[in-house]
């Protein structure tokens, strides 16, 4: 077994999460990120993830090929958002009307993010159209009955793309997901596993114009996997209920009753160009404090 170790400075202010997320595959325990993830050939490896301070993480990963570890490490960069350079963000908007108090106070926030592009476009899959308790649900479920298992460390990763693939709608039903979905996203996941969608491709547009032929999958969901699965910052789920919701009270001064179309949303949020899934974070984050009204007053 292999262990590769590596320090990595932050390009910008950045906070391990303090708490797993809910589909279970990734845990903190002690403070230290424990996730397992897959390479090509299906070769696990298991990376910890330790903030020694403020501008310090450490890496670690194990794995049966000495190739494998960094790449493991790799994955949890990308997830964990840790060479995100949010510099420009922060100097731009942390005036802003509507985002600026929680850019000057989150100057870290960054979106959740999966080491695997397929495992977003999965997730989003799961989550269109029902509460995040009930989405959570359904991921553990495909986890526990589909997903890849640690024998020394009973950590589980989410399910290839060839799993996927090779399951009968049916069987997705039985774990809740509802017919329309399970279809989807058996489709998609053989779109996937056949290299006829590489989602790790550069060329993120491609992709999604081929996934966007299957029926069941739109827009909120290739926002959701661009955001998630292959950072793309500029990508807003515009269609999410939360956004709807927001900017039509913003639109409406203030009426809590008010929906907007994703279109508004698009609109509202276009000037913050290649940052708006970013910006929109942001914004849902007001929200729940009470200071999306502020804000309101002050873009009236």
């Amino acid at each position: 077994m292999i262990e590769l170790r590596l320090e990595v400075r932050p390009s910008w202010f950045f906070q391990l999460p303090r708490h797993g997320w809910l589909d279970g595959l990734m845990r903190v325990r002690g403070g230290v990120v424990h996730r397992l993830v897959h390479a090509p050939a299906a070769e696990p490896v298991l990376v910890r993830v330790a903030q020694l301070g403020p501008d310090r993480v450490l890496f670690g990963a194990q794995a049966a090929d000495r190739a494998r570890a960094p790449w493991g490490i790799e994955r949890m960069r990308l997830a964990l958002g840790v060479d995100l350079d949010l510099e420009e963000f922060y100097e731009r908007f942390r005036l802003d009307p509507l985002i600026g108090r929680s850019v000057r106070t989150r100057p870290g926030l960054r979106p959740h993010g999966k080491p695997s592009p397929f495992e977003a476009l999965m997730w989003a899959i799961c989550e269109q159209l029902i509460e995040v308790e009930r989405a959570a649900t359904i991921q553990r479920s495909l986890v526990w009955k589909l997903g890849r298992r640690c024998q020394s460390t009973g950590l589980r990763d989410s399910p290839a793309a060839e799993i996927i693939a090779a399951q009968p709608p049916a069987y997705l039903e039985s774990l809740g997901l509802s017919a329309g979905r399970a279809l989807a996203l058996v489709r998609a996941a053989r779109e996937v596993a056949s290299g006829r969608v590489d989602l790790a491709a550069g060329d993120h547009e491609r992709g999604w114009q081929r996934l966007r032929t299957i029926r069941g999958i739109g827009s909120w969901t290739l926002q959701m996997l661009a955001l998630t699965g292959q950072g793309r910052l500029d990508q807003l789920p515009a269609g999410d209920l939360a956004y709807r919701k927001l900017v039509g009270r913003l639109l409406a001064d203030g009426d809590p009753y008010a929906r907007a179309s994703e279109d508004e949303v698009v609109e509202f949020f276009a000037p913050y160009g290649e940052w708006a899934g970013l910006a929109g974070l942001h914004a849902l984050g007001l929200a729940p404090t009470g200071l999306a009204r502020g804000a309101l007053r002050a873009v009236a």
